[in-house]
């Protein structure tokens, strides 16, 4: 069965550092333009990151020359290298297909705080 499985969250300070993976399982993996999607309390979910299959890579503006989204097509998993953590960024981060959705995976939860 098709699944995303996202992990690397974790409670972090201002500041700090964190990398996401989302572990895909869906044929043609490297075919489809990929993203990282984030949902605050109170808030819509938001894309924060896309990377298409060839590689090229587009980002909000909130997270630009912070957040690093990449993929590995061997492993069928796309990464989100996350520097300069502020608390806004706190969320739930998902990862999936963009632009088109397929059922959403968990999430893993991402906490900025001192």
């Amino acid at each position: 069965q098709a699944q995303l499985v996202e992990s690397g969250g974790g409670l972090v300070q201002p500041g700090g550092s964190l990398r996401l993976s989302c572990a895909a399982s869906f044929s043609f993996f490297s075919i489809y333009a990929m993203g990282w999607y984030r949902q605050a309390p109170g808030k819509e979910r938001e894309l924060v990151a896309r990377i298409t299959n060839g590689g090229s890579t587009n980002y909000a503006e909130s997270v630009k020359d912070r957040f690093a989204i990449s993929r590995d097509n061997a492993k069928n998993t796309v990464y989100l290298q996350m520097n300069s953590l502020k608390p806004e960024d706190t969320a739930v981060y998902y990862c999936n297909k963009w632009p088109s959705f397929m059922s959403w995976g968990q999430g893993t939860q991402v906490t900025v705080s001192s």
